[in-house]
């Protein structure tokens, strides 16, 4: 075996691991899993979701879960939809764009008992959508995002997933009745790393984002539009650290060098012109948010830290390792958030 051959079975096996630990599966039980193990787990892991339409000009005038599936720069993309039971097509309805994070898929991210974010549909009466990543199986699963500098076979291959994004988004603007002032994302750690993208490329799509536990790691960031931006991220993150850089379960060039959410915070503050000076609006046990207002267009930039939890979605059910933190629900906030509601 040459030495290029080691070099790339040495890397495709990183890749593995970091797809595993950027995530946040089901409770593992067993820390002896071994890598086959638990990539059978993560296969086996969300719901399925319903039978692929191909139609992605079909009218949706029902509530219910729908996937479609079309061709996007030679590949073929899916996405799933939830539509709530409040849904009436004579009014335009809110939309939420909802990213998986890196080595899952739509079916994981559209688990209720993962991320709660059907509930939430449901209860505020917002429509929301699950799309796949990049993945070179059939099945979807193990996908990934091309947010810049982040990650993986998505980032590697340079796909073309604004471009797919605004795609599924123009797509589902002719099947429902979507509120085009109401359009936001938010996504769990490389979905938040693709978030922090959409924010910078389709400005005039996306108001406002919330990614949780992802960062700014774009390669450049130039948006068109003012966009309010609300982060979560655990003090403790040990994949996406606080303070920058690579995490002890990071993995080198398989993942990526990140930026940290101080300068993430500031990033986004210049951009949307906001007075410097943050105000906290919110400090109780176990978390604190500070925002920056006074910004460009009425845009808002704030960032929610909790001390503990880890890499995990904040009132998430589950995690793999440290359970998320109940000190704030991430789900809750943000929709306050979107709605311009200060409830905290």
């Amino acid at each position: 075996m040459n030495r290029i051959t080691s070099l790339r079975i040495v890397g495709v096996i990183a890749l593995l691991f970091a797809l595993l630990a950027t995530e946040s599966p089901a409770q593992d039980q067993s820390s002896g899993m071994t890598l086959r193990e638990r990539l059978r787990e993560r296969m086996r892991q969300g719901g399925p979701a319903p039978a692929a339409l191909t139609d992605v000009t079909a009218k949706i005038d029902k509530p219910g879960d729908y996937t479609f599936s079309f061709e996007h720069d030679g590949i073929q993309r899916s996405y799933r939809v939830h539509v709530p039971p409040s849904y009436n097509p004579a009014n335009p309805t809110p939309l939420l764009v909802s990213l998986h994070g890196g080595g899952g898929s739509m079916d994981y991210q559209a688990s209720d008992e993962n991320y709660g974010q059907i509930s939430k549909s449901n209860q505020a009466g917002f429509i929301v959508v699950f799309p796949n990543g990049f993945s070179r199986l059939p099945s979807g699963k193990l996908a990934t995002w091309n947010a810049g500098n982040c990650c993986g076979p998505a980032r590697d291959r340079n796909i073309d997933d604004v471009g797919f994004i605004r795609q599924m988004v123009a797509n589902l603007e002719r099947q429902l009745n979507i509120d085009r002032s109401k359009i936001f994302a938010t996504g769990m750690s490389n979905g938040g790393l693709m978030a922090q993208r959409l924010a910078c490329e389709m400005s005039d799509t996306f108001k406002a984002i919330a990614p949780v536990a992802g960062t700014d790691n774009t390669k450049s960031c130039n948006p068109t539009n003012p966009v309010s931006v609300l982060e979560f991220h655990a003090r403790n993150d040990d994949h996406l650290p606080f303070n920058g850089g690579m995490g002890k379960k990071s993995l080198g060039s398989a993942v990526t060098n990140f930026t940290s959410v101080p300068e993430t915070i500031s990033r986004w503050v210049q951009r949307d012109s906001c007075n410097p000076a943050p105000k906290r609006v919110l400090e109780r046990p176990g978390v604190y948010c500070e925002r920056y207002s006074q910004c460009r267009g009425g845009t808002v930039v704030e960032l929610c830290v909790t001390d503990t939890g880890a890499h995990s979605w904040p009132g998430a059910g589950r995690s793999r390792g440290e359970p998320p933190s109940n000190a704030i629900s991430a789900n809750d906030a943000m929709w306050d958030f979107f709605m311009g509601r200060d409830v905290r």
